[in-house]
C-alpha cells in the first residue's frame, strides 16, 4: 500500500491530493502544520482528525513514506519538491510545480539523477470530472481532430482569506504562472501537442491600485504544430456568482466541439460539472458528475511501476516552460491599480 504524507498547506489544493490518494486506498500517514494560511490547517485537523502532525525534517528522514503531497507557497514547492526526490520520495504538487527557469532547471536534474516522479496536479484537469470526461470524448474521435482550445480561469479575489504572499509576484509567480499553467496543460492535453511556442501574453493590473505588484489579469495565445489555444485568467468574479469562478473550456475539432461549465451553469442547471457535446449527429448535454477521477489511480500505479501512465514527466516540464515563458515575455497592459 502507498504511503503518503503532506508538506506546505498552504493552498486548498492540498485536500485535492489527500481525497484523490485516499480514494485509491493509498494510506495518509501525516502532515507538517507549518502553514501561511491558518484556516488550511484547520480544515485538515477538522477532517483528519485522526491522522498525525509530524515534523518536517522526520517526513522527509521517514524512508516508509513513499510520496509527499506539496501545497506550499508557491516559490517554495521545488525545493521541497528536490528534497523530497533526493529522500527517495516521488512528489504531487500542486500547481505551478516552479516558478523561476532557475527552479525548474533543478528539478529536470534532480528528476533524471534519481528517477524519481515529479507530478504536478492540475486539479482543473485532473480534479473535474467534466474534464476527464471531456478526454474520453476526444480520444474516440467524438469531435474529429483538435484544432483549438479556449480556456478560461476567472477567480474571486476573497481577500480576506489571503496570506501575504498572494501579492508578492516573487512569492507566487505571477497570475500566468500561478492560474494559466492549468490552462496550458489542457492545451497540450486535449490537442495532443508535445509541445508549443507561446505567440503572445500579456498581464495587467485594473483593480488594486493598493497592491502595484499584483496582477488581476492575463492572457495567452498559444500554437502548436497541429493547433492553437488562447487563455484568459482573472481575478475579476463578482460576488454574485455563486461558486468561486465561472470556469469554462471550448474544445474545437474538425468535426464538432465541446464545452466545459466546469463550476456552475449559469444559465440555470444546478451543480457543476456540465460538458456540452455538438457534432454532426448530436446536440447534446452530458453530466459528468459520477466521472471518475482517473489520475490519481494512474500515479498510484505509476509510483509502483516506474512507468507514465498518469501524465508525462516531458509533458510537466512542457506545462512549466511555457508557463515561465508567457509570464516572463508579457506585455503589461493599463496602468498599474487602473480603475
Amino acid at each position: 500500500m502507498l504511503r503518503f504524507a503532506a508538506v506546505g498547506l498552504d493552498h486548498g489544493h492540498i485536500f485535492d491530493h489527500v481525497k484523490g490518494l485516499l480514494a485509491t486506498g493509498a494510506e495518509f500517514v501525516g502532515y507538517c502544520p507549518e502553514t501561511t494560511a491558518p484556516g488550511v490547517l484547520e480544515a485538515m485537523e477538522k477532517n483528519y482528525s485522526d491522522v498525525p502532525k509530524i515534523d518536517r525534517d522526520r517526513i522527509f528522514e521517514d524512508p516508509k513514506i513513499d510520496v509527499i503531497c506539496i501545497s506550499a507557497v508557491p516559490a517554495d514547492r521545488a525545493g521541497l519538491a528536490v528534497r523530497a526526490m533526493k529522500a527517495g520520495k516521488d512528489v504531487m504538487l500542486d500547481k505551478p510545480g516552479v516558478t523561476t527557469f532557475e527552479q525548474l532547471a533543478e528539478v529536470r536534474e534532480t528528476v533524471e539523477k534519481t528517477g524519481k516522479i515529479f507530478s504536478v496536479c492540475f486539479t482543473e484537469r485532473h480534479s473535474v470530472r467534466s474534464a476527464v470526461k471531456a478526454g474520453k470524448l476526444v480520444q474516440e474521435g467524438a469531435i474529429g481532430r483538435v484544432i483549438q482550445t479556449i480556456g478560461t480561469g476567472p477567480h474571486k479575489l476573497q481577500l480576506a482569506s489571503r496570506p501575504d504572499w498572494f501579492f508578492d509576484p516573487k512569492r507566487f509567480g505571477g497570475i500566468i504562472v500561478d492560474i494559466a499553467s492549468h490552462q496550458i496543460d489542457q492545451f497540450l492535453f486535449y490537442t495532443g501537442s508535445k509541445t508549443g511556442e507561446i505567440v503572445a501574453s500579456s498581464i495587467g493590473n485594473f483593480t488594486m491600485p493598493k497592491k502595484p505588484a499584483f496582477q488581476d489579469f492575463g492572457d495567452i495565445l498559444l500554437r502548436s504544430d497541429n493547433a492553437t489555444g488562447y487563455v484568459r485568467v482573472d481575478w475579476l468574479t463578482p460576488e454574485g456568482l455563486g461558486t468561486w469562478g465561472d470556469g469554462r473550456l471550448i474544445i474545437l475539432g474538425t468535426k464538432g466541439y465541446i464545452e466545459l461549465r466546469k463550476y456552475i451553469d449559469i444559465s440555470g442547471r444546478q451543480g457543476k460539472d456540465h460538458l456540452f457535446l455538438i457534432n454532426g449527429t448530436e446536440n447534446r448535454y452530458i453530466d459528468c458528475s459520477d466521472e471518475e477521477l482517473i489520475y490519481f489511480r494512474a500515479f498510484v500505479d505509476d509510483v509502483a511501476h516506474r512507468t507514465e501512465t498518469a501524465m508525462s514527466q516531458a509533458h510537466v516540464f512542457e506545462v512549466c516552460r511555457l508557463s515561465l515563458e508567457a509570464q516572463a515575455n508579457a506585455a503589461r497592459i493599463g496602468a498599474q491599480g487602473e480603475y
